[in-house]
């Protein structure tokens, strides 16, 4: 019989002998910055919290909140002063509507391909190529949608009255055009984040890659999906200067994309670089209409969170 043998411990000093650890002054620093950055954000978003409420409730004191939320008619600058927020509303959720109908096709499209069919040389081209679009000022979007989108879609038309010179039709395609590196880029990369195993699986059992893109991979990656929808959602929504240029600048409460309206970020700057009197009762509308639409984007992304949170699918 051989006898037992005990595992003996290193004496300290010796070779084998392992110490705890010390924490680096470079990782506590790391460590520190870090939690700034996160601070920064948070603290950020109370101050946008903090600096809008004070006028926002000044101008409830004087203005009705039922008739802000339901009224039809928006003219704070006139005599008398209207203030229903509701063109403002359906503007902005026509031109998001139809910059979804553009991106959310075109962009996922995207992503399946350079995730699924493109070699890695290729994906190494295209990628960074569709990036560039989200560099591109917003602005110069806002004429390309004036100066080139609408002429083309007035020549164009297939029937009836065409395009106004102003519309949302046009600040919509090409908010659309905007938003699909955000949208193609995120959902790239959660549907390169599938873990290989999957895909080959279904390959063995016979799938084209065709089926596997569509019933393993874009299934395994919805959450990243949807957390790219919401995002563009949301940057559709707070776009500025692409529907002050090309929707126009008059409220107009109509779900006709082919006429001009106004939507909230539109006429946040406008009357923002206007000649309001500080303290005014117009110059108020602009933090009310800046709350709602804190408050439109607050709902959203709770929304996107939960949703993420539910289709989350998590690979050992």
């Amino acid at each position: 019989m051989t006898p037992r043998t005990r595992r003996r411990r290193a004496a300290p000093g010796s070779p084998g002998f392992l110490r705890r650890s010390q924490s680096r002054w470079g990782e506590r620093a790391v460590r520190v910055l870090l939690v700034a950055a996160a601070l920064v954000s948070v603290l950020t978003t109370v101050g946008i919290v903090v600096a809008l409420i004070p006028p926002v409730v000044d101008f409830f004191g004087k203005v009705d909140f039922g008739k802000f939320i339901t009224g039809t008619d928006w003219s704070p600058l006139f005599e008398p002063p209207q203030f229903g927020v509701l063109p403002l509303v359906t503007a902005t959720l026509v031109v998001t509507v139809i910059a979804l109908l553009v991106a959310v096709p075109l962009g996922l499209g995207a992503a399946v391909y350079l995730s699924e069919y493109a070699s890695h040389r290729v994906r190494g081209i295209f990628k960074p190529v569709l990036e560039v679009l989200a560099g591109i000022p917003t602005v110069v979007y806002g004429f390309f949608a004036l100066r080139a989108i609408t002429p083309l879609l007035q020549r164009y038309w297939p029937g009836g009255d065409p395009p106004q010179v102003f519309n949302a039709l046009s600040a919509g395609f090409v908010m659309g055009i905007m938003i699909i590196p955000t949208i193609a880029s995120l959902a790239e990369d959660s549907m390169a984040a599938v873990p290989r195993s999957l895909r080959d699986g279904a390959y063995a059992l016979g799938s084209s890659r065709m089926q596997v893109s569509t019933r393993v991979v874009f299934p395994a990656a919805l959450s990243g999906i949807v957390a790219a929808v919401v995002l563009g959602v949301s940057r559709a929504i707070g776009e500025t200067m692409i529907v002050a240029i090309a929707a126009g600048g008059r409220p107009n409460l109509t779900f006709n994309p082919l006429e001009g309206m106004q939507t909230m970020t539109a006429f946040i700057a406008a009357a923002g670089i206007g000649d309001l009197p500080t303290g005014s009762t117009g110059y108020q509308t602009i933090f009310a209409v800046g709350l709602l639409l804190f408050a439109i984007t607050l709902v959203m992304n709770l929304i996107s969170i939960r949703l993420v949170r539910r289709y989350r699918e998590v690979y050992e």
